[in-house]
């Protein structure tokens, strides 16, 4: 299983998601890879956001070995599961789809936790420290259902 996470400038929500997601897989000793990206390319190369950074460590999840990168076509072929963080994030990836299987591929991250509510993890970036934090609770808690998913296919083969 290939995972990744997409937000708009992979500073921020994608990053912590991809850091939460690859410390419950590593706890876990399960085969699957994770990464993040964002759907614009101002921040390829860069750190995640200094205050995610701080969030990050204060609850235990490293994420400073992480860059960010734009999403990209052939990122459909690479990954099973594309999961966004929001709408516009989830359109800009559709855009690039070249077939209802790549289409397919894409979820809403809210979707694991509040199913059919069309939710959006809000961006951090413009907002207060608290907001980290809150994203941050969000992240944790979906991650939490992908975990359990993925133990479930674990059992089963």
């Amino acid at each position: 299983m290939k995972i990744l996470m997409v937000c708009l400038g992979n500073i921020c929500r994608s990053p912590m998601a991809d850091g939460l997601m690859r410390k419950k897989v590593a706890d876990h000793k399960l085969d699957v890879v994770v990464d993040s990206a964002g759907t614009g390319d101002w921040h390829v190369g860069h750190l995640p956001d200094a205050r995610m950074l701080e969030t990050a460590k204060r609850n235990g999840v490293p994420i400073d070995e992480l860059r960010g990168r734009q999403f990209k076509v052939e990122d459909f072929d690479n990954f099973d599961r594309i999961i966004v963080m929001d709408k516009s994030n989830f359109d800009n990836v559709r855009k690039l789809s070249r077939d209802e299987k790549d289409t397919q591929k894409i979820e809403m991250f809210l979707d694991l936790t509040h199913p059919g509510k069309d939710l959006e993890v809000p961006d951090p970036y413009f907002g207060g420290e608290e907001g980290f934090q809150d994203v941050f609770n969000m992240l944790d808690a979906g991650t939490d259902v992908i975990l359990k998913e993925l133990k479930e296919i674990k059992q089963n083969d």
